[in-house]
Parts: structure tokens; sequence; C-alpha cells
């Protein structure tokens, strides 16, 4: 099954930035949806970001709105997340995830995860 990689996790005091790279297995994937999603200790996984592989449409939780920024680079194959103002709430493990459709999105595709902690 492809591998989606992600990278740029860390730790930052709450106010700083962060961003997340995602590196998918081939050109293929720029047509698909990608997203980002987190996972807190003891919470369930949770939706943060996705972007279309056909146009600019973008969508965020209500809870990063304003302060996360998801992109793609195609010649690269990369899916970024640019996260500012973090806040200690946002500390989780964050997955890049792939899927074939903007519309009812199955995400059929993830990644191992990288580690987000953000300090008070």
């Amino acid at each position: 099954q492809a591998q989606l990689v992600e990278s740029g996790g860390g730790l930052v005091q709450a106010g700083g930035s962060l961003r997340l790279s995602c590196a998918t297995p081939g050109r293929a994937f720029n047509w698909y949806t990608m997203g980002w999603f987190r996972q807190a200790p003891g919470k369930e996984r949770e939706f943060v970001a996705r972007i279309d592989g056909r146009g600019p449409m973008t969508d965020y939780a209500d809870s990063v709105k304003g302060r996360f920024t998801i992109s793609r680079d195609t010649a690269k194959n990369t899916v970024s997340l640019q996260m500012n103002s973090l806040k200690p709430e946002d500390t989780a493990v964050y997955y890049c995830a792939g899927g074939k459709t903007w519309y009812g999105t199955t995400w059929d595709y993830w990644g191992q995860g990288t580690q987000v902690t953000v300090s008070s």
C-alpha cells in the first residue's frame, strides 16, 4: 500500500509556528484530496484540514481556521500544513491522509504521524 511520510513535527512554545510536510509516493497523488488529522492523548482522531487535488478548494476545522494553512506542491509531490499561533491544545500526533474524492472523502491512505508539542 502506498505510504505517506510526515515530517516537521517538534516542540514549540505557545504562539510559535511549525510547518508539517507530507511526502506522497508520486504524481498520481497530486489528483487526490489530501488532508491532515490529529490525535491528542486520550482523544479520538479529528479532522484538521484538507485540500482538493484539482483546484484550490480547502476546508478547515473551526478550531484551526485563520491559524493553519494547507497547501500542496505538485512538483515535489508534497502537501504541507503551516501552523501559526500555536496553542497548547494543538498538541497531538498529526497524520497525513489521502483520498480519491473531495465529496464524501474516504481516507484510504495514511502516514505514521508526527508529534507536535506546544508548551505553555
